[in-house]
């Protein structure tokens, strides 16, 4: 099984990605491959051009998040226009793989500074999310999983109020997105 996963920084520099690909092979008992194509500081716009390039590495299933940098007020990217290029960015993923699964996603919840610069990110969640079920794709929340763990816990795993720890990131949406994936719920990779 191949992935990509596509997205801003927070796929970019995630760490979730090995965790998966361990966690996939183990629950499939086969291979998992988990290729990235993201950028840090990437908006929906930059993603429009990058679509060949998932295209290219034959994933049979891409995950995509590009909302986070849309919603920061300095980016300029106003909701209507988000929901043009997530629009854009979906049909064009399915024209170009037909048959691979195409699922969006919303990463952490974010806090501080990092996140007063995101006032309506919710908007911006939930044009994606909207996106993809007009579609018939699919899409994970992983948020629920973040605030399932303390306020103490979450700004540790979270220090900088945008960007999850590797390991955090692996502990928690690695085992969620293998269970989304292979429709099971995988624990070391045990069914």
């Amino acid at each position: 099984m191949r992935i990509v996963t596509f997205g801003t920084s927070l796929t970019a520099r995630g760490g979730w990605q090995p965790a998966l690909a361990l966690a996939l092979g183990a629950c499939l008992g086969r291979p998992a491959v988990v290729e990235t194509v993201a950028q840090s500081g990437a908006t929906s716009d930059w993603a429009l051009g990058q679509m060949d390039r998932v295209a290219a590495l034959k994933p049979d299933v891409v995950l995509v998040e590009f909302y986070a940098n849309d919603a920061a007020i300095h980016r300029f990217i106003s909701q209507s226009h988000s929901a043009r290029n997530i629009a854009a960015i979906l049909d064009g993923l399915h024209r170009r793989l037909p048959h691979a699964r195409v699922i969006v996603m919303a990463m952490n919840p974010m806090a501080g500074m990092r996140g007063m610069i995101r006032p309506f990110i919710d908007g911006y969640i939930q044009i994606h999310r909207a996106a993809a079920t007009e579609r018939g794709f699919e899409f994970i929340d992983f948020r629920p999983n973040w605030m399932a763990l303390s306020q103490a816990a979450r700004q540790a795993a979270i220090p900088d109020g945008v960007h999850p720890l590797p390991e955090a990131a692996a502990r928690i949406m690695a085992p969620r997105a293998a269970e989304v994936i292979t429709g099971k719920t995988c624990r070391d990779g045990k069914l």
